[in-house]
């Protein structure tokens, strides 16, 4: 028996929701990196930016390549550019009605005002 789409799906925002994997997806759009680059750009210690790309890896989100003693990470679909775009803008939608809605409030002297 196979899987329901509907639970993938949620795998896979599960595997996104972490902030360090979005912060490594971020600092990958501007492609591959080295793990050594990752370290100060992620800014979280080694072991645990470890522990991040291998769920990454396993997820099959992010690839790995080898020269020499240098590890580089890729993302493997750049479409996960897009997916963190619509959700920055559906923040950013959410966060204008936020405000359009305080502001109202304010204007009408039901919400909070000023502090003093």
């Amino acid at each position: 028996m196979s899987t329901p789409i509907y639970q993938v799906k949620a795998e896979f925002f599960k595997t996104l929701g972490h902030p360090a994997r979005i912060r490594i997806l971020e600092v990958l759009r501007d492609g591959e990196r080295p793990v050594s680059e990752l370290i100060p750009e992620v800014g979280i210690e080694a072991s645990h930016l470890s522990q991040q790309l291998g769920i990454m890896r396993r997820a099959n989100l992010i690839q790995v390549r080898k020269v020499g003693a240098n590890v580089y990470y890729s993302v493997t679909e750049p479409l996960l550019f897009e997916l963190l775009e619509v959700a920055k803008r559906i923040i950013t939608a959410s966060l204008t009605e936020t405000q359009e809605l305080l502001e109202q409030m304010q204007a009408s002297g039901t919400g909070p005002g000023p502090t003093t």
